[in-house]
């Protein structure tokens, strides 16, 4: 999202994409604490951590629509390995 001051109001259109991220990070979080490895947890938790931070300034709309798009990829093929780990 854009580096704004604290001062300055979302937009109605920036506050619903800054939700969608904040909810993509909570998923992806969560599905992480099912990883049963510790080593490969911390691994997955620090490299989420560090792409969100890297492209936090990210302030065009089709960049953060298509980075939210590839998110939400990657967390199901978490999702899914998981599961299969776990049959």
């Amino acid at each position: 999202m854009s580096s704004r001051s604290s001062l300055v109001a979302l937009t109605l259109k920036e506050f619903m994409r800054r939700q969608q991220v904040l909810l993509l990070y909570r998923k992806i979080l969560q599905a992480i604490r099912e990883v049963p490895n510790e080593h490969d947890r911390k691994y997955l938790q620090n490299w989420a951590r560090e792409e969100f931070k890297r492209n936090k300034s990210a302030t065009e709309e089709d960049v953060i629509r298509m980075m939210i798009t590839q998110g939400n990829l990657q967390l199901k093929e978490l999702e899914k390995t998981l599961n299969l780990a776990k049959a």
